[in-house]
């Protein structure tokens, strides 16, 4: 059985998968943001939980403050941005399902692992 301890550096980074489904850690700095208006997984769901830090996600243009403890589901298809508004780093957990990224943080297209 696979495992791996998690270490939150910076940035986005694949950090265990199968074929089914793929966890990664992410660090967003104070004031940064990591995705956009037009960002959205084409093929996969996303659960990010909030290990530690603050700040907002929005979801389908609907703004949601998150923080340590928050959990999200980001379903196949919903745009969606993270923003740090907080004054530490932004550190979640994310699961998607199916994989939605090589293990070099590429973004798969639809429906391939």
């Amino acid at each position: 059985m696979p495992f791996k301890h998690l270490r939150f550096g910076k940035g986005f980074s694949v950090a265990l998968g199968n074929k089914r489904g793929q966890a990664a850690t992410m660090v967003i700095a104070p004031g940064d943001c990591e995705g956009g208006p037009d960002n959205k997984h084409r093929g996969a769901d996303q659960w990010l939980f909030v290990t530690s830090g603050s700040g907002v996600a929005i979801l389908g243009g609907r703004k949601h403050r998150i923080s340590a403890g928050t959990i999200v589901l980001i379903e196949r298809g919903t745009t969606h941005e993270i923003r740090n508004t907080g004054r530490t780093p932004l550190e979640t957990l994310n699961v998607y399902v199916p994989p939605a990224y090589t293990s070099s943080g590429n973004e798969l297209p639809r429906g391939r692992s």
